[in-house]
């Protein structure tokens, strides 16, 4: 099968790492990809927010699939344009994005489909909201109703910084704070069946012991020996897929990715977020550790048989990822700088190697920076502790001037 992904991060390089392994894909395609995609992908410059765009590239590959990753697109109906060349198509409809691209309008659904989150006021005046944060008390919870690249929410005991936050944005979301762990799950489906992942944990903090601002993330790992025995079960029957049924009653059915943003509180599980695509940098950890080839399942819920498709299988051990940063990142990163040692972090046995975000090939012809968050350095192991130690023993090998990342992803688990 011809297969296209649409996107050029982390997660899509994942995705097409994945992919490439799979015996069912004859051919793949990234656009517009990055420089750690090209060597599994062909790359194509496309605009991805342009739908007419992407399907016409799709047809002139003669793609058999598309794979549309980050948000921005999906919410953009980039997914509509390619269906309706007739091309299946993995990521949801525009209007079911919605659920990604509005806070408010998730808050609505959940309501609807009585799906357990915090308690939040929508507002659209400095007044309001401070009156919202007045009524919730610190920490202050406080989100941009619109996408913002995972950098749309703050979360502080300062006022005056909550109070600035929502003056900066059009409407924004007021919540309770909720307590607890957080946990990343991601499910597949068709708009009917849902069939879920294993849960990971993301650390979006840029600095050591969750200081710092807020990110896109800077680490995960999974699985999470911690958790409850039932958590993934119970999230699917009281969060997943009710929220699938109600998109589908209201004429909006979701299919693709239906990603869940928790927190283990004292009174249960909450929905923080919900995210219509796969995470960065969760996807790196979940797609290191699934067993089942990955183009069969993701065709299965583009074309409604998800219902059919056997169990998901699983490797055992565990997986870890580090981000690698650039200078400034997250408020000003630096680009253009060389990147090296990336083949010396790649382990042999593929138990360690390195996912291209941020990167782009330079006029010499090496690998250089191009965005906030570079690289993903990943590894497998046994367990948490072995994932942890290679995943840390490659990022050690790499050079990349002035930047950063941290040293406490999955540490003591």
């Amino acid at each position: 099968m011809k297969v296209l992904v649409i996107g050029g991060g982390a997660r899509e390089h994942a995705l097409c790492r994945a992919l490439s392994l799979d015996p069912e894909v004859s051919e793949l395609h990234c656009a517009p990809g990055n420089a750690g995609i090209a060597q599994v992908a062909l790359t194509h410059p496309v605009d991805q927010l342009d739908g007419a765009a992407v399907a016409d590239l799709a047809v002139s590959l003669g793609a058999e699939f598309v794979i549309v990753g980050p948000e921005a697109p999906l919410v953009a109906g980039v997914a509509d344009a390619v269906l309706e060349r007739g091309i299946p198509v993995f990521g949801p409809s525009g209007e079911a994005a919605r659920l990604e691209g509005s806070k408010a309008f998730a808050k609505d659904v959940m309501a609807a489909a009585n799906v357990p989150t915090a308690r939040s006021y929508l507002c659209t005046t400095p007044e309001e909201a401070a009156h919202a944060l007045d009524a919730f008390g610190a920490p202050y919870v406080v989100k941009d109703d619109g996408l913002a690249a995972g950098k749309g929410v703050v979360v502080t005991s300062d006022l005056q910084a909550a109070l600035d936050h929502a003056a900066g944005c059009d409407r924004v979301v007021i919540e309770e704070y909720l307590d607890g762990p957080e946990v990343s799950l991601f499910a597949v489906t068709d708009g009917i069946t849902v069939v879920p992942l294993q849960p990971a944990q993301d650390f979006k903090r840029a600095l050591d012991n969750d200081e710092g601002p807020n990110t896109g993330g800077m680490g995960a790992y999974s699985p999470l020996p911690w958790a409850a025995p039932g958590l993934v079960e119970e999230v699917l029957e009281t969060v997943l897929q009710p929220t699938v049924d109600e998109l589908r009653r209201r004429g909006t059915p979701f299919s693709g990715l239906l990603y869940a943003g928790l927190a283990i509180t004292s009174r249960g599980v909450r929905v923080i977020e919900f995210n219509a695509r796969f995470g960065d940098p969760e996807t790196q950890v979940v797609l290191a550790r699934l067993k089942t080839p990955l183009n069969g399942l993701l065709h299965a819920a583009a074309t409604g048989r998800l219902a059919d498709f056997p169990d998901l299988r699983w490797r055992d051990g565990a997986a870890v990822t580090v981000v690698i940063a650039a200078e400034g990142y997250p408020e000003a990163p630096r680009s253009g700088d060389p990147i090296t040692g990336l083949d010396a972090a790649e382990a042999p046995d593929g138990t360690a190697y390195v996912l291209h975000a941020g990167t782009a090939t330079g006029a010499d012809g090496g690998i250089v920076s191009a965005g906030g968050r570079v690289l993903s350095v990943t590894a497998t192991g046994k367990d948490i502790a072995q994932a942890r130690t290679r995943a840390y023993e490659a990022a050690g090998r790499i050079g990349l001037k002035g930047s950063h990342h941290r040293s406490d992803i999955a540490a003591g688990i």
